[in-house]
């Protein structure tokens, strides 16, 4: 496992000096090329990867957003909402990437904290129109400045950054395809 930890610490060094990307797919000859015990190496896995920087981002998104009382999903909904105020369920979910089965309590608990309000639609009353209530709408500038925040923290630079970005949305659209 030391072994294992060590090889994560080799590549992360490398990669933050060369943050080249490596070829995708099924061409990445280093992929395939993976002993049977390498591949059960966490640090190995692009999964695990994402995973822990994932949580990571989180972690330290929590204490910044204490001061809203806001969760890290509600956040995402309130910065769909941000850019586009009077979004439907469905569209929510779309844009944050949430189901509808986690979606709706996260809605419903930023309605009862009144930072947003559920309308019936006029074209069709079973659907509801999200929108910011003028409370939701005061903690924009202040809540957007926390991505700064954050950003401040990380020693990539805003190129290296926008690259990761960039990979992980191609990521994304490659195994929702």
């Amino acid at each position: 496992m030391q072994n294992c930890l060590s090889h994560l610490e080799l590549e992360f060094t490398e990669q933050s000096q060369n943050p080249e990307p490596q070829n995708p797919g099924p061409h990445n000859t280093e992929a395939q090329n993976l002993e049977p015990s390498d591949a059960l190496c966490l640090s190995d896995n692009v999964c695990f990867a994402l995973y822990s920087a994932s949580n990571a981002l989180v972690r330290a998104y929590r204490p910044l957003l204490e001061a809203y009382e806001l969760t890290f999903p509600q956040y995402l909904v309130m910065q769909t909402l941000w850019r586009q105020n009077g979004c439907s369920q469905t569209q929510l979910s779309m844009a944050t990437k949430l189901d509808m089965g986690t979606l709706t309590p996260i809605v419903k608990r930023l309605e009862v904290k009144g930072l947003i309000t559920r309308l019936a639609c006029v074209e069709d009353e079973r659907k509801k129109l999200i929108t910011l209530t003028a409370q939701g709408e005061a903690i924009k500038h202040e809540a957007l400045a926390l991505k700064q925040t954050l950003l401040n923290k990380v020693q990539m630079d805003a190129e290296a950054l926008d690259l990761l970005r960039r990979q992980c949305l191609a990521l994304i659209e490659d195994l929702q395809s």
